[in-house]
């Protein structure tokens, strides 16, 4: 099976762009907002969504990571990376609209891992989910809030999001399988 690219460098920050508006839009404003990106291109997207928001409203919004590895029911199914560092802004996340952000929604299993560290670190008013790409094929009855773009996939597909942060290059493809 043929890799095609479905974003171009140009389609992630308008994407990006729209997503940190709607985020605005949604909460009435900057005010109360704390971004956790999930690693490893969540964190990125965490930032820049926290600095466009910082642009569009000239509020600086907290961003931070929260790393889901020991929480994942998964593990005995899948290798794993080493665990990431979480890192909670300083005025923490009780009584804040947490946007979780990660790269693609597949299974919805990281995102429920999430969920359960979170119940580790505080006790949030609203927890929110913004993703890059939703690719469907949810395992759990998660949806995401903010979405860069919905592409339908077969279950053996490969997403791969590079970000010029992480990987140098920016696009994300899809195509080749899961072996």
């Amino acid at each position: 099976m043929s890799t095609r690219t479905v974003l171009h460098e140009a389609d992630i920050a308008r994407a990006l762009t729209r997503i940190s508006h709607e985020i605005l839009e949604s909460n009435k404003g900057p005010e109360n907002l704390v971004l956790l990106g999930i690693p490893t291109r969540g964190v990125t997207l965490g930032r820049r969504i926290a600095s466009l928001i910082g642009e569009f409203s000239g509020t600086s919004v907290p961003v931070g990571s929260i790393d889901v590895t020991m929480y994942r029911d998964d593990l005995h199914r899948n290798p794993t990376r080493a665990p990431q560092r979480t890192s909670i802004p300083a005025g923490g996340i009780d009584g804040k609209v947490v946007i979780l952000v990660d790269d693609v929604l597949f299974s919805g299993r990281s995102i429920r891992a999430a969920l359960d560290a979170l119940q580790d670190i505080g006790r949030p008013a609203i927890v929110r989910l913004a993703t890059l790409i939703d690719r469907g094929h949810r395992e759990l009855p998660i949806r995401p809030d903010f979405v860069g773009k919905n592409l339908p996939s077969a279950a053996d597909e490969r997403v791969n999001v590079r970000l010029a942060e992480v990987d140098g290059e920016e696009f994300v493809t899809i195509g080749g399988t899961d072996s």
